[in-house]
């Protein structure tokens, strides 16, 4: 049996003022960096032990990854960090608040940019400051293949190879795995090892800096699942997620 845990950023300063973040990089909140203290306490209170970290380059990940391993002990371990775990790319609806754009387009409308399996938002072009062509962490990467804009389905595309080729490989040698990343990187993950279907997973909302531990049999799919934690929070925090881009 290997054990995984996988862990959503705590809330990020966007988060919070309700806007699409994407793959601009924004800090966390005093909540959030609360809710990774939490998160670390809990997996120290359950004796969690890591021996491999892999999270994206977005701030957010990486700071909620370091507060963690700050609170276990462990800030020694190795960290892997990737785009590919990035979260899913917005393009044009970047920076927006979600409540206004939901006024401004409808509700149905950005629903379906939010939660629809694969219609991506309108795209950004390379001459966007959110293009991340721009942006000299993702120098070297062939910039046709940086996204203008993302479905979950793309992400899904983009999440599962560093997922077949990286990651499954440390843990079928034994190494107890903690991935840090963000609602749709995550949501492609679960996705898969869940098996849920494309319509089912628009359901799935993952609330920030609260752990998801997953016992994985030798072929690494799920012989159980759950979040550390008080349930009614967990619960709460979900409905929150889904209710972000509802008019106000």
């Amino acid at each position: 049996m290997y054990k995984l845990v996988l862990i959503r950023h705590g809330e990020s300063e966007w988060n919070l003022a309700n806007r699409f973040t994407g793959w601009h990089d924004v800090d966390l909140t005093n909540t959030g960096i609360e809710q990774a203290k939490l998160a670390g306490q809990l997996l120290r209170e359950t004796d969690f032990e890591f021996d491999q970290v892999f999270t994206s380059v977005l701030l957010r990940a990486i700071r909620t990854v370091n507060i963690v391993l700050e609170e276990m002990g462990q800030l020694w371990l190795p960290v892997e960090r990737s785009w590919r775990l990035n979260e899913r790319h917005y393009g044009a609806l970047t920076g927006l608040d979600k409540a206004e754009t939901a006024m401004k387009h409808g509700a149905d409308q950005v629903k379906i940019w939010r939660r629809s399996f694969d219609m991506p938002p309108p795209s950004v072009d390379e001459h966007s400051e959110y293009f991340p062509g721009k942006d000299p962490r993702y120098k070297g990467i062939d910039w046709r293949v940086l996204p203008r804009s993302e479905s979950l389905a793309l992400t899904i595309d983009r999440v599962l190879p560093y997922w077949h080729d990286v990651i499954t490989p440390n843990i079928l040698t034994g190494k107890k795995v903690l991935i840090g990343a963000h609602g749709n990187s995550l949501r492609a993950l679960v996705k898969y090892l869940d098996d849920m279907s494309n319509t089912d997973v628009l359901d799935l909302n993952i609330p920030t800096g609260v752990p998801l531990v997953y016992e994985l049999d030798k072929n690494l799919r799920p012989l159980s699942k759950n979040y550390l934690g008080d349930q009614g929070d967990i619960e709460a925090a979900m409905k929150a997620v889904a209710n972000q881009g509802n008019a106000k």
